[in-house]
């Protein structure tokens, strides 16, 4: 019983390091996609879009004061 029980635990463990260590593992993953998650989100920063949670509504766009500067010098 324990022979069986050295070999299970072995095994399990050969395979849950395989998988943390191997080709897709965790790191390897966020390394690949995260430059795609980067550009995903300045594509919504710069448009606006994809910060809504389900169900909300997108706030109304309000023209600004007259005395509000305008950005230039």
């Amino acid at each position: 019983m324990t022979t069986e029980a050295v070999l299970l635990l072995g095994l399990f463990a050969f395979l849950l390091l395989g998988a943390f260590l191997g080709d897709s593992g965790p790191r390897n993953v966020f390394n690949s996609s995260g430059p795609r998650l980067g550009a995903r989100l300045e594509r919504h920063i710069s448009t606006g879009q994809g910060f809504l949670t389900k169900g909300a509504r997108a706030p109304a766009w309000t023209k600004p004061d007259a005395n509000e500067p305008a950005g230039t010098f």
